[in-house]
């Protein structure tokens, strides 16, 4: 049977993207058609997949072998733990083998297996929380059987294959196939013996082929998962296919879907490399390069300020032709001649001429800021395994064809610092130095075939049938009245059975409209209509009968003695106000103002400017974005200079901003500029720290800024109040693109809830409007236990309650999810991932929630209404077994 609330709740705890979710939910399937065992009869096994998994025509090996091809920087790492999560909660699978490549990979591989680390795979696994798998390498397994180590409960055990590999050459026996006498038998073969091993294979195509691999073989695992970004291996005749892919996630859609970081080419204006040299060529990519990473540092510093997110320190990789090229590189950098000397502590040189053990920890804390390194020149060592997120700038030196520089050089700076595309470009881009291969590397990238080019999408015939129109969903009070805009009939027909008219006079529903219009305005009088219960109050119909009666005319003149009664114009307006209680929530519009003038400033404070190192400037750069075909321009030539002092050019870029005001911060906008000036002047000529400034003024603006913020004061002794400005507001209409088919039923969970969002379902009985969508499966199930105890619901539109947030310096729209009313009181709801429930943004809006909130029941209480409350709940908590109370009480 499928285990699909195994994976929800992992994929929930560990934050799983899409593709990750996507093989978890695969390897369920898998287990579920074909049980993992030691009597698995193979061919029976391989027909089975097959026939749901055409792509995997051979397991390629003596037991069941599948391979997950996850494009670089989407997680594998995190998919392993996810994959021995779900086999040991589901299927109580205790052992497992994993492999890695090289001494980079396997040594990252036990880092992100120990717990307590800052990539710990299991954070979030309550099963493992308590008991975490015990943890064996190559390096402890002999100390662990001699000191009678547990050997029995959850065991990970993690091999470097290259050693094993060098172990086996002459036709040796490796060393964990020694005799130990502890157990009675080597471990090798002790793992062999165990009825429940798995064997994962981490960048598998490195050595499908070797000799370690087919010792390895021989373990007989009862599954093999391998998880590769590169899904062949080389062969004299070119690239030869995996056989055993059953699910491939190519760099395209990794690309597509913002999950890495997006590579341009960059090259100079004009540059024409005819009558250079390669000297002169490799010192201008070089020197090039490094301006660029200087450029990179402040806008990452300054996004990070903005934004309160840590500052992430970049690096640059240059890779070489080999170890002899390395080494004159390494001491040209580390040269006064390579500006003046500042990277002469900053470099590294990585290859087989220099011990990997000694570089290893350099590179794997290459992030971290402590880490002085901010270059890293290599030949061939860093193929994979190298999962660090702050390489911003690649400069190939190395001669080989366009495809292999895009493949191997992209590969290594695809990952995002923050986890996501952030919208800056400059923080989201991966820059190629490539002055004399630009044009090469760029009709590579419009090659078909390359990857970098977006999927390929084939359509069948249904998807040819399969057409989407715009919905537009309208409260059903407006539906009720004849008032919704109008849609297309595509659009009238996707969005499910029209509301009843009110009234099926139509002298009655004209009265109607312009009773429902009259007391639109009156919910502008909040002292006199406090609610939508009050349009019924004698005085309030009396006035707006007065005022519908002075605006109904009749159709067309009618002949004396034979025109229509005139419309009960009391009934009606009475019809019509009880229509609007029953079809509305009182949401009221409430504003917030100080009571007095606002005063606010910036204290005087020193810049910290230590990352702040823009060289001289050279000709303009272009990057061209090997996807999109966008092209960035990096840099100016040099020129004149527009200002007559360099402190104007930090000023004028700092008035800018709309929260500095040139009248009263003058003096300090001139004392930052000044102290911005001098440092510049410290190692620049007056000439160039000009040109720098022209040059980068909104970047160096944009820096100071940021420091700026956490300098802000304001006179807290400003008190605030807030309006009611409305008792009530109109519902708003909501518009979405949908499949042009029948609106599907809320009760029912659609057999794809990964696309959730293509769906429009319908069928409410208590919900305000016809029709809705959902972003989760959680928040259908939520709506299903509103239809059973709610009175009414809504999804509100965007601008229905005009509440704003902080995120970084931005302030935007909350829009919550559910707003229902209950006997006692009207709830705003917010399902969300478990796993986000901490997000800073996530907690903002909630705060924000909490006081509207506090707001709108001061409000009711002035009329005897019902208080207002919130909840922030988690996805995983939402089932439709549970009560609104329940969850109210629990997370409210």
């Amino acid at each position: 049977m499928s285990n699909l609330r195994h994976v929800n709740a992992i994929s929930g705890r560990l934050s799983l993207r899409a593709p990750q979710r996507r093989s978890l939910e695969i390897l369920d399937r898998i287990t579920e058609i074909v049980r993992p065992t030691r009597s698995t009869d193979l061919a029976a096994a391989m027909d089975i997949i097959a026939s749901e998994y055409p792509s995997v025509v051979d397991f390629e090996r003596d037991f069941p072998s599948l391979c997950f091809a996850l494009a670089t920087g989407v997680g594998k790492t995190r998919l392993m733990g996810a994959f021995i999560a779900y086999l040991k909660i589901t299927h109580g699978i205790n052992n497992f083998f994993v492999l890695a490549p090289n001494l980079t990979i396997y040594t990252k591989l036990i880092a992100d297996f120990t717990p307590n680390t800052s990539k710990y795979v299991f954070k979030g696994i309550a099963e493992f929380a308590i008991s975490p798998p015990v943890l064996t390498t190559g390096e402890t397994y002999e100390r662990q059987i001699a000191s009678g180590g547990n050997l029995f409960p959850t065991t990970i055990n993690i091999f470097n294959i290259a050693k094993i590999s060098s172990e086996v050459r002459g036709g040796r026996s490796p060393r964990i196939r020694s005799f130990r006498e502890e157990i009675g038998e080597s471990y090798f073969d002790y793992l062999a013996g165990l009825p429940d091993l798995v064997l994962l294979m981490d960048e598998s195509h490195r050595y499908r082929a070797t000799a370690g691999m087919r010792a390895i073989n021989e373990l007989k695992p009862i599954l093999g998962l391998e998880l590769t970004a590169t899904p062949f291996v080389e062969s004299t005749r070119g690239p030869v296919a995996f056989k055993n892919v059953i699910f491939d996630y190519p760099l395209a859609r990794a690309m597509e879907d913002g999950f890495v970081k997006e590579p341009a080419v960059v090259t100079r204006k004009d540059f024409n490399p005819a009558g250079k040299s390669p000297e002169a060529i490799q010192t201008m990519k070089l020197e090039d390069g490094i301006r660029l990473h200087e450029s990179v540092k402040v806008d990452l510093e300054t996004y990070a300020r903005e934004n309160g997110e840590r500052i992430v320190k970049p690096f640059v990789l240059v890779i070489a032709r080999d170890i002899t090229h390395a080494a004159e590189l390494t001491r040209l950098i580390q040269s006064d001649a390579f500006f003046e000397g500042r990277y002469a502590d900053k470099v590294i040189q990585v290859d087989s001429s220099v011990k990997e053990e000694e570089t290893v920890e350099k590179l794997l804390t290459v992030e971290k800021n402590d880490n002085p390194v901010e270059i890293v020149i290599h030949v061939n060592m860093l193929k994979e395994g190298w999962d660090v997120t702050n390489l911003y700038t690649i400069i190939p030196l190395r001669a080989a064809n366009a495809r292999t520089l895009i493949e191997q050089s992209i590969g290594r700076g695809l990952r995002l610092p923050y986890g996501k595309r952030t919208g800056v470009t400059a923080v989201d881009r991966l820059n190629i130095v490539a002055h004399d291969r630009f044009q090469e590397i760029v009709d590579e990238a419009n090659n078909p075939n390359s990857p970098i080019r977006l999927k390929t999408l084939v359509l069948d015939e249904a998807d040819f049938a399969r057409k989407t129109v715009t919905v537009v969903s309208a409260p059903t009070i407006l539906g009720s009245l004849g008032l919704q805009s109008a849609q297309s009939a595509d659009g009238a027909a996707s969005a499910g059975p029209a509301p009843t008219p009110a009234f099926t006079d139509p002298d009655d529903m004209r009265v109607a409209r312009l009773a429902y219009e009259a007391f639109r305005k009156l919910a502008r009088e909040p002292d006199k209509v406090p609610s939508v219960s009050y349009l019924s109050r004698p005085d309030v119909q009396e006035q707006i009968v007065r005022e519908v009666r002075s605006q109904y005319q009749p159709l067309q003149m009618e002949l004396e003695g034979v025109a229509k009664p005139a419309p009960d114009m009391a009934a009606v307006i009475a019809a019509t106000a009880k229509l609007m209680a029953d079809s509305t929530i009182d949401i009221p519009r409430i504003t917030v103002m100080p009571k007095g003038e606002v005063k606010a400033g910036f204290k005087a404070f020193t810049l910290d400017l230590s990352g702040m190192r823009y060289p001289a400037p050279s000709d303009e750069l272009w990057a061209k974005h090997l996807r999109t075909d966008q092209v960035d321009v990096i840099g100016l030539s040099q020129g004149n200079l527009l200002e007559r002092r360099l402190e104007d050019y930090v000023v004028s870029g700092l008035i800018d901003f709309p929260d500095v005001a040139y009248d009263e911060h003058s003096d300090m906008l001139y004392d930052l500029a000044g102290q911005v000036a001098r440092h510049l002047l410290t190692y620049l000529s007056e000439s160039d720290a000009g040109q720098v400034l022209a040059l980068h003024q909104r970047e160096i603006a944009r820096a100071v800024h940021a420091q700026m913020q956490d300098h802000f004061w304001k006179d807290d002794t400003v008190e605030y109040h807030h309006e009611v400005r409305q008792g009530f507001t109109e519902l708003k209409e909501s518009a979405y693109t949908a499949l042009r088919e029948a609106p599907l039923d809320y009760r029912v969970s659609p057999a794809d809830k990964s696309n959730m969002a293509r769906y429009l379902f319908g069928g409410f009985s208590k919900c305000l409007s016809t029709v809705t969508k959902f972003h989760s499966d959680s928040e259908r199930k939520l709506a299903v236990i509103l239809e059973r105890e709610a009175l009414k619901w809504m999804r509100p539109a965007k601008g229905q309650f005009q509440m704003f947030y902080r995120s970084g310096n931005d302030h935007l729209e909350y829009q919550p999810d559910f707003v229902a009313e209950a006997a006692d009181r009207i709830l705003m709801l917010e399902p969300k991932m478990a796993a986000q429930m901490q997000d800073k943004d996530v907690l903002a809006k909630r705060d924000v929630a909490i006081q509207w909130c506090g707001w709108a029941t001061e409000h009711a209480q002035t009329y005897g209404g019902k208080p207002w409350q919130y909840a922030l709940i988690p996805h995983d908590a939402i089932a439709e077994n549970m009560t609104l109370e329940f969850l109210v009480r629990q997370f409210g």
